[in-house]
């Protein structure tokens, strides 16, 4: 009896199937490229590119400059801290690329918007931080209470975790499928989009907590570890959203201590 032999639209189907079952691997390889990396730098004490107080303060850089760097650098925080988080979405993503011609450029150009975002954040938060020091500089009590600056950033992390925008975008954050079928379309374009947006929400869901990573000192690999060990659970794991209220407290009451005892916060690395 002759083989059947399928047509070429069940061919495709089967080729299509077979793609999406393969595991999505390369962006955790990249994630365990940008912790070691990190991991690298920490050891060798060059994570100084990361920290804005030395960019801004002892580089000797001309400010563009610094900003430049420290974005670069950037780069290696948002796939080591924040790509982990969103891995659901990205696994979406490659899946859907798989179907059309270019499956690479797909994903990339979702990861490309995604970054946008959160370098967008990345230079806002070194524009402020820069604004910050012209204020010490300029205004002497600050200078003798600069730990209140480290207070309120604190507080409104821990402030934060408790409001309904915080709410509104874990949720979106934490189902990702729905996020997809509503708002895919193919094409590079609409990939691109789609990373801004996905990117917005995530920002929208953890902008506190990367300030917080922010003003305690970028390139604290505890610290780095810890939130993204946070992030992920929050909008990942099972009821992962009942972590939110308990950092919240937990973030509200470090600045309290921060304003009762500053310097022994400072000592023990907080």
């Amino acid at each position: 009896m002759p083989l059947l032999h399928l047509t070429d639209p069940q061919k495709a189907t089967d080729r299509t199937r077979r793609g999406r079952r393969v595991p999505v691997l390369w962006p955790w390889l990249l994630v365990a490229v940008a912790w070691a990396v990190l991991v690298l730098a920490t050891l060798a004490h060059q994570t100084f590119l990361l920290d804005h107080h030395y960019l801004l303060q002892a580089s000797g850089l001309p400010w563009l400059a610094a900003l430049e760097v420290f974005l670069l650098c950037w780069q290696v925080m948002t796939v080591a801290m924040m790509l982990p988080s969103s891995m659901p979405m990205v696994k979406l993503v490659v899946y859907a690329g798989r179907r059309q011609e270019r499956p690479v450029t797909i994903p990339l150009a979702f990861l490309a918007g995604y970054a946008v975002i959160w370098t967008a954040f990345a230079g806002g938060a070194f524009l402020g931080d820069t604004l910050v020091h012209r204020l010490v500089a300029l205004w002497p009590w600050l200078v003798v209470h600069s730990w209140l600056i480290g207070a309120v950033t604190f507080a409104i992390a821990g402030l934060f975790q408790f409001s309904p925008l915080k709410e509104r975008c874990l949720d979106m954050c934490r189902t990702p499928l729905g996020f997809f079928m509503r708002y895919y379309r193919k094409g590079m374009g609409t990939a691109w989009h789609l990373g801004l947006r996905h990117g917005g929400y995530c920002l929208g869901c953890c902008w506190a907590l990367m300030l917080v990573m922010f003003g305690v000192g970028v390139g604290n690999l505890a610290g780095m570890a810890a939130l993204t060990g946070v992030m992920v659970i929050e909008k990942t794991v099972p009821d992962g959203k009942r972590l939110s209220p308990l950092i919240g407290i937990i973030l509200l009451l470090l600045g309290v201590l921060w304003l009762a005892h500053p310097v022994w916060l400072r000592r023990v690395g907080v």
